[in-house]
């Protein structure tokens, strides 16, 4: 009997084993390439946190459309993502890249879990929606979770938010969702 079990434990043992490395192996297959460094700085404070009240809620730029849509006003560097009527939209603010979409009513066409940026930055969440001067546009957070200004020497469509809140647009933008861009 004491033979019968540990042939039971070697194949159990060699079932775990296999289980485990699989497992690693698919974890490692939607790791980014290169990950990003620990960084020892602070991240960047959101562009415009200090001009608002956080506990007042940041009224939606006239003209900005009606019924769901996530809303981008370029000059304010805010989204609002405006859900059902009665809904409080949640707003917050963005860096803006360099290259910029007129204003006007875009949907949201493609998105990508992680990749690495125009800028050569390891990001997330990406929801794509517009293309000026053939720079691909989308909201995206750094993996790093800093806000950086971009370089302006170079032509980047990335408008970046904190890493909670590409999870929240991440969450609201699907494929098909409207996009309103305002001055």
């Amino acid at each position: 009997m004491a033979r019968s079990s540990s042939g039971i434990v070697a194949g159990l043992t060699v079932a775990a084993l296999a289980v485990v490395g699989f497992l690693g192996y698919q974890a490692s297959a939607t790791a980014p390439a290169h990950p990003p460094k620990a960084v020892a700085q602070t991240p960047a404070p959101a562009p415009s946190a200090a001009k608002t009240d956080p506990a007042k809620p940041v009224p939606l730029p006239a003209g900005s459309g009606t019924g769901v849509r996530v809303v981008y006003s370029v000059s304010a560097k805010r989204v609002w993502l405006v859900g059902a009527a009665g809904q409080e939209p949640k707003s917050f603010a963005v860096m803006p890249s360099t290259v910029h979409p007129t204003p006007g009513n875009y949907t949201v066409g493609s998105r990508q879990g992680a990749v690495t940026g125009s800028d050569g930055v390891p990001i997330e969440h990406v929801v794509r929606f517009a293309s000026p001067q053939g720079i691909v546009v989308g909201f995206s957070a750094r993996v790093d979770n800093t806000l950086p200004a971009p370089d302006p020497n170079k032509k980047t469509g990335g408008v970046r938010m904190t890493r909670p809140d590409g999870d929240a647009m991440w969450a609201f933008a699907t494929i098909g969702s409207k996009v309103v861009v305002v001055p």
